[in-house]
């Protein structure tokens, strides 16, 4: 295994966390920011507003993109098992 392996393999890893991570992030982030624009509107500092939204958005997006997350996952172990062997030398 040369290290241009390694790099490229540490990079599809990297792009899999982030692909696998995105839909989550994105949408706890625009709630959010939707609950702070919505706050500094209002004048309503109530800390627990903003949380308590992304933690219901956040838990519904892991429901509706656990099947993309567990397919994205399932393919780059899959794609690491089989050039195993490739590695290896």
């Amino acid at each position: 295994m040369t290290f241009g392996d390694v790099v490229q393999l540490g990079q599809q890893a990297i792009f899999v966390a982030l692909i696998a991570a995105a839909p989550i992030l994105l949408l706890s982030m625009l709630v959010g920011l939707t609950i702070s624009i919505f706050q500094a509107v209002t004048q309503i500092q109530e800390p627990t507003l903003a949380f308590i939204p992304k933690i219901v958005v956040s838990a519904l997006a892991l429901l509706f993109f656990a099947p993309f997350i567990l397919a994205a996952l399932t393919d780059f172990t899959a794609r690491i098992f089989s050039n195993l062997s490739v590695f290896a030398k």
